[in-house]
């Protein structure tokens, strides 16, 4: 079976947030009879050729233009066109207008899921005019996934399409051992005992909210991410926090091995989940995040894997911090029960699993 995934950005240009879900898919499923395609969309650089990635291929398109965070591209219409037509199942990721039009122009014939990763929150007024193309592509694809029961719950534009709504959450891979030396290397640079926060420092993060909370309270905090945007002041980072840049992968474990506890103060529904929250539980770490009606509070749940605060209040972030410092016996549980909650919920070999019974279902005609 030839599954199509369409988005627009994957790697190696970008490996966060819904590219690391269409990778762990990819992947996951690569050995259960599944050939899997991606159409991404991106700079020059990259050039027009296929390339593989792991075990499946990208189909790359150069993109004309950005519009708010919405990439566009000419060029995607015929290739689209001619690689659906290869297709036993297009799988679209939501939200980016451009693949509503792309389905609609050439994809309607061929089974589809989409996986609704996130309502369109920043983009209100551009939101007036692309409604009438989300809400048609939505009624004309045959199943949609919610990453999370939160936000299939929550979200106005899902209540519209119920009936055709399942929930697979977002898995992910164990994590790699870190070696000593690289952990200690880390160690004599932030030292241990830390709040850490991982991700790209986008508008929604709310790691102003993280740094005033640790002002409050003078607890060390560190903070891993690409700062391109520019949403994070370093020059103005009081003493106890420290801002590292973008980190690797293995990196970013050495620190969740030093670190006491994740915060993750994201305040808006753009933060439909957090990987990086699953990464904080994959490894055994107690969380702080805030109650946005999204997946973030489902895979951090309030008093058993961490602690669940009202959103964009320096002061609730700071709560929560000086309740778990220095309370070894309640970081210790609280991160026992998060690995166990990762390992029940998480894994990305369960959530390529349930994708598989979609796409056969849909290749079957059998309605979801």
């Amino acid at each position: 079976m030839r599954v199509l995934h369409v988005y627009k950005t994957y790697l190696p240009e970008d490996f966060t947030g819904i590219p690391r879900v269409i990778h762990a898919i990819a992947e996951g499923l690569a050995g259960s009879g599944i050939e899997t395609e991606v159409l991404a969309l991106y700079g020059n650089d990259v050039g027009s050729a296929p390339f593989k990635v792991g075990n499946h291929l990208v189909h790359p398109i150069r993109r004309d233009m950005q519009i708010a965070s919405a990439s566009l591209s000419l060029r995607a219409f015929p290739e689209f066109g001619r690689l659906v037509r290869h297709a036993d199942v297009v799988h679209y990721h939501f939200p980016w207008p451009m693949a509503d039009l792309l389905h609609l122009a050439y994809g309607r014939r061929t089974p589809s899921v989409v996986t609704y990763h996130s309502d369109i929150v920043r983009q209100q007024r551009l939101l007036r005019f692309y409604a009438p193309v989300m809400n048609a592509f939505l009624a004309k694809v045959d199943a949609i996934v919610a990453t999370s029961p939160n936000y299939h719950e929550t979200s106005p534009v899902l209540a519209r399409h119920r009936k055709k709504v399942s929930v697979i959450p977002i898995g992910i891979g164990e994590r790699e051992p870190v070696g000593e030396p690289h952990r200690e290397a880390w160690r004599s640079r932030v030292g241990e005992g830390f709040f850490l926060f991982v991700g790209a420092l986008r508008y929604y993060k709310g790691a102003g909210f993280l740094i005033e909370a640790a002002r409050i309270t003078g607890l060390p905090v560190v903070i891993a991410g690409s700062n391109d945007r520019k949403e994070l002041d370093v020059a103005g980072l009081p003493a106890n926090v420290t801002y590292v840049g973008e980190v690797s992968e293995a990196d970013k474990e050495a620190l969740l091995d030093l670190c006491s506890a994740f915060a993750f103060p994201s305040h808006l529904r753009s933060e439909a989940f957090g990987v990086a929250l699953l990464e904080a539980a994959r490894a055994g770490r107690p969380m702080i995040s805030c109650e946005i009606g999204t997946g973030t509070s489902y895979v951090n749940v309030d008093g058993q894997t961490g602690l669940v605060v009202e959103p964009a209040s320096p002061h609730a972030l700071a709560r929560a911090m000086t309740t778990l410092s220095g309370n070894d016996e309640m970081v210790a549980r609280m991160g026992a029960n998060a690995r166990h909650r990762y390992k029940q919920l998480f894994r990305s070999a369960d959530a390529a699993q349930a994708y598989l019974n979609v796409y056969r279902d849909l290749a079957a005609g059998r309605p979801r």
